[in-house]
């Protein structure tokens, strides 16, 4: 690298530079092997690692725009509750796209459980998974992944989309059912369902498949606008890996890939030096309750993220797969590291977790696992930060809101408080690690559903107290129009977001039916209710605690 005052210029491998007279640079060409056909190196160039950084990314990126535009609900299209990501051969992620963490973690588990489920794979195909026993995280978060071929009979990469799909059927509109305790009460569940046959859409098979069960899929021509929208994301995605070959080779591909994932690694590592041992117990609302103790060899930069003592498996929908500890231990370690680097499986190599079958963490079959990914992963989060001392509770819950009919389902998020750290306080009105989506539009959801938002707005005070305060939560109210099934799934109801280091407590969460009549009704974090015409639901989301003594 010549650095100038006025501009920097790379000089790549096989190029050389001399400065004239006058200050050109003049490069020259002093080797003329194809990229492609150049031996590997056991080094990866830093600059050509950042570019494919960036390649990388930019790929998860297209697939992304690419299902945005294409989507046919609210709930992708509009909410982006969506993530798409680049997998090497083993199914390992190499990069993704700024979008879910809660998805990003565990998608490569998805990938490997089509490996294992058609291990003679071919050009063309697309398969969709959202079972939570083989990399899923909950019945409505569907992945297609598609392996991309370069030469040969392998695949060379994958490349996968998970949507939250606004319904799968079970046994609420929506397909977040607050009291389920069976998986199959929570909708159809797709194992590796093979939906893409040499370049064609199986359509019936995959309408078949959402027909099944006690409890099919409400709306099955959204779920297969969706699933066609996701393999034109996949689409999108192979085609730019393979225009990085063929611009690049394969050979160099595959190798930055490689290293894309061992600098990861290496920052993590580094992350993991400063930090020292520590435990945290998290209880949940409804009685169970997240153990950990992070062992950390500062050394050898490593760390093993022990979740013995976290109740047993729940009779609820509380428990989370496994895949979703991974995919929260992922997100924390990844928000350690100083570097910009892609969140990829290198950054869980000097990580040992240990979770313990049969757990509410790692359940057996048919247990249910819907509030798992959404709530239980936001408290798995809350438990390493403070284990580690980093961060006080955020609001711990994702405030899973549904409501619907036979022919109409509508899901959403909804905001809240961040923690405080030692250096910044935390933020207010914010969606909160394991989650990355957006709101709908007011606009957009009034015409669409027959609903009036009323109010959105800040829930002042709410954020705990201390050198740092932490974030504010807010308030959301909403007037039906007509008759429909409304449920809340939420958490820190019960037990509200602590802080760290001496810092405050902040608000718990509360909601209530405001009837027509006027009549007032507090709500428990999960209810399941009808509405009626001129009915209010209103909802106050959970703060952030606060860090330190406030002096």
């Amino acid at each position: 690298m010549i650095t100038r005052a006025d501009t920097q210029i790379w000089v790549a491998q096989g190029w050389a530079a001399t400065t004239e007279g006058d200050g050109l640079i003049r490069l020259v060409r002093i080797e003329t092997t194809d990229k492609r056909t150049a031996a590997a190196t056991d080094a990866a160039d830093p600059v050509t690692l950042e570019l494919y950084n960036r390649r990388f990314m930019g790929i998860a990126e297209a697939m992304g725009a690419a299902l945005e535009r294409t989507a046919h609900s609210v709930n992708i299209k509009e909410r982006l509750d969506f993530s798409c990501a680049l997998f090497d051969a083993s199914g390992g992620l190499v990069a993704n796209a700024p979008h879910m963490p809660v998805h990003l973690g565990s998608m490569g588990a998805s990938v490997r459980a089509v490996r294992a489920r058609h291990p003679v794979l071919q050009p063309g195909q697309a398969f969709a998974l959202n079972s939570p026993y083989a990399g899923g995280t909950h019945l409505p978060d569907i992945t297609v992944v598609m392996p991309v071929f370069e030469r040969g009979e392998q695949p060379t990469f994958f490349v996968a989309a998970r949507g939250h799909h606004a319904d799968v059927g079970g046994i609420q509109p929506g397909s977040m059912p607050p009291f389920s305790h069976t998986i199959d009460e929570e909708g159809v569940m797709l194992d590796a369902l093979p939906i893409m046959q040499r370049g064609q859409f199986l359509e019936t098979e995959t309408r078949a498949a959402l027909a099944s069960g006690r409890w099919p899929a409400r709306a099955p021509d959204r779920n297969v606008a969706d699933l066609k929208a996701q393999i034109a994301a996949c689409q999108a995605g192979a085609a730019a890996v393979a225009a990085l070959i063929e611009r690049h080779g394969a050979g160099e591909v595959a190798r930055y890939m490689g290293f894309v994932q061992a600098n990861a690694e290496a920052s993590v590592r580094r992350a993991i030096g400063v930090l020292k041992d520590g435990a945290a117990r998290v209880p949940m609302d409804g009685g169970g309750e997240i153990v950990v103790r992070a062992s950390v060899d500062a050394a050898k930069g490593v760390a093993v993220l022990d979740f013995t003592g976290s109740s047993a498996q729940l009779g609820s929908n509380f428990n989370a797969p496994a895949s979703v500890v991974d995919a929260a231990a992922l997100y924390v370690f990844r928000c350690l590291v100083r570097d910009d680097i892609p969140l990829n499986a290198g950054c869980l190599t000097p990580l040992q977790i240990v979770v313990p079958e049969g757990s509410m963490l790692n359940p057996h079959p048919p247990a249910a696992v819907v509030a798992g990914n959404v709530e239980t992963s936001q408290h798995v989060v809350d438990a390493l930060f403070a284990a580690l001392g980093v961060m006080a509770n955020s609001q711990g819950s994702m405030n899973n809101f549904t409501f619907g009919d036979a022919e109409r389902q509508y899901y959403e998020t909804i905001c809240g408080g961040a923690g405080a750290t030692a250096s910044a306080p935390g933020a207010g009105a914010i969606h909160t690690h394991m989650t990355n989506s957006r709101l709908t539009d007011p606009e957009i959801l009034e015409r669409r559903f027959p609903v009036r938002l009323d109010a959105f707005e800040v829930r002042r005070n709410s954020g705990g107290e201390g050198a740092q305060a932490g974030g504010e939560g807010v308030k959301r109210r909403l007037t039906f129009l007509a008759p429909m099934e409304a449920a809340l799934l939420s958490t820190r109801r019960d037990h509200a977001p602590q802080g760290l280091a001496g810092g405050g407590a902040a608000l718990a969460g509360s909601q209530r039916l405001i009837e027509a009549s006027g009549a007032v009704k507090e709500l428990p974090g999960c209810f399941s209710i009808t509405v009626r015409p001129g009915d209010v639901i209103e909802i106050e989301t959970p703060g952030g605690g606060g860090y330190g003594r406030r002096t």
